[in-house]
């Protein structure tokens, strides 16, 4: 199965929707790229909730170990993983039922699109969210 992205409409659509983003692998490191995007869209008026157990807080938030220690519901789930982790993820994602599963730049895995995609989830991988909330806001 080849992985299809929602459309760039679909996808403003989604970023206009979210209120609360989980970033799997967010860095309390700011030199660190997971770091930069989840401050932008935090700077956007998202919140974010930081998934890392190396991390105790990010910006002052304090970290979850996994998405199941998460409160209450997601819209997205961003992540800054390498690809192999996404089927173990996909498999958490669905436990919390968030709405949109998001592969940052660069993290694609066929079998974690599938598995979500086969039980309805919106799947979205090899995108960065930063750069598409910035394409959407000028469209």
């Amino acid at each position: 199965m080849s992985i299809v992205n929602p459309s760039r409409e679909e996808i403003g659509e989604i970023l206009q929707k979210a209120k609360r983003i989980a970033v799997v692998g967010l860095s309390n490191n700011p030199e660190r790229e997971s770091y930069m995007v989840a401050k932008a869209m935090k700077d956007a008026g998202y919140e974010i909730i930081p998934v890392n157990p190396m991390i105790d807080e990010w910006e002052g938030i304090p970290a979850v170990d996994k998405l199941t220690d998460i409160e209450g519901h997601v819209d997205i789930v961003d992540v800054f993983r390498r690809s192999e982790h996404l089927p173990e993820l996909a498999r958490e994602f669905v436990q919390i039922d968030a709405d949109v599963f998001w592969g940052q730049l660069g993290v694609v895995n066929e079998e974690a699109y599938a598995f979500l995609k086969e039980k309805g989830y919106t799947v979205i991988m090899d995108r960065c969210i930063k750069v598409e909330h910035a394409l959407t806001k000028r469209a």
